[in-house]
C-alpha cells in the first residue's frame, strides 16, 4: 500500500467529475472506480447488484433524519452483523471494497465518500468538481433531452441526494472546500482538470509521509 497513490473525486450532479476522473486515469495510467464498483461490491458481498444499483449513493427515509442528528460512520457497520439496515449494509459492502483496492494499488474513486472511507490512509489526494449551475442544467439537458426546468430540478435532487448520503456516511461536508484537497471548477476543461489534478498528484505524493 505504501507506493500506492488514491485520489478520490466528488462531485456536483453533470459537473464532468466522471469525464476529469476517465482523463485522469488515461494520465496517470492508474484505474478508476466508479459503477464499476456496484458489479465488483456484488460480487464480494453477496448483495445483488439491483440493490446495490437502487441504493448507490443515494438517500432513503431511514437516515434522513441523520443530518440533524449526526454522522453515522461505516466503521461500526459489519455485513454479517443481524438487523443491520439494507442501506448500511450496501454502503458497507462499496466501503469494505474500497478500501481492499486501495491496498493493492493506485487508483481514482468517483464518490460513494471514498475520502472518508480511507481516512486513515495517508496517501489520499481528495478533489471535488464543481461548476456553475447553468453549464450543468446543459448538460443534463444534452444527455437527458429535457426542459431546462426539468434539468434544473433533476440537478437539485440529485445534489440533494448526494449531500444526504455523504454527511450521513462521512465525516466530511459534502462540497465544502475544507473537506477536500483540492476543488476545481469544471469550466476551465475537463483536459486541464485532469492536468492539474495529476500535477497536484504528483506533489501530494513526494510531500505524503509514507
Amino acid at each position: 500500500m505504501k507506493n500506492n497513490l488514491i485520489i478520490t473525486i466528488g462531485r456536483q450532479y453533470a459537473s464532468g467529475g466522471h469525464e476529469i476522473a476517465r482523463e485522469l486515469s488515461k494520465l496517470l495510467g492508474i484505474k478508476m472506480y466508479d459503477k464499476e464498483l456496484i458489479d465488483l461490491a456484488a460480487e464480494n458481498s453477496g448483495i445483488s447488484r439491483e440493490v446495490l444499483k437502487s441504493y448507490d449513493e443515494k438517500p432513503t427515509s431511514s437516515f434522513l433524519y441523520s443530518l440533524s442528528t449526526g454522522v453515522h460512520s461505516f466503521d461500526g457497520v459489519h455485513l454479517g452483523t443481524p438487523n443491520v439496515p439494507l442501506v448500511d449494509r450496501v454502503f458497507a459492502a462499496q466501503a469494505q471494497l474500497i478500501r481492499e483496492i486501495a491496498e493493492r494499488e493506485s487508483c481514482i474513486f468517483v464518490g460513494r465518500c471514498a475520502n472518508s472511507v480511507l481516512h486513515d490512509f495517508n496517501n489520499v489526494l481528495s478533489v471535488f468538481i464543481h461548476t456553475d449551475t447553468e453549464r450543468r442544467i446543459d448538460r443534463v439537458c444534452e444527455f437527458s433531452n429535457c426542459s431546462r426546468s426539468a434539468a434544473a430540478d433533476e440537478i437539485r435532487k440529485a445534489d440533494r441526494k448526494r449531500a444526504s448520503f455523504n454527511n450521513y456516511f462521512s465525516d466530511y461536508k459534502w462540497g465544502n472546500a475544507l473537506s477536500y484537497d483540492l476543488c476545481l471548477d469544471s469550466r476551465i476543461g475537463y483536459d486541464n482538470c485532469a492536468e492539474i489534478i495529476k500535477f497536484f498528484a504528483e506533489h501530494h505524493e513526494k510531500t505524503s509521509k509514507y
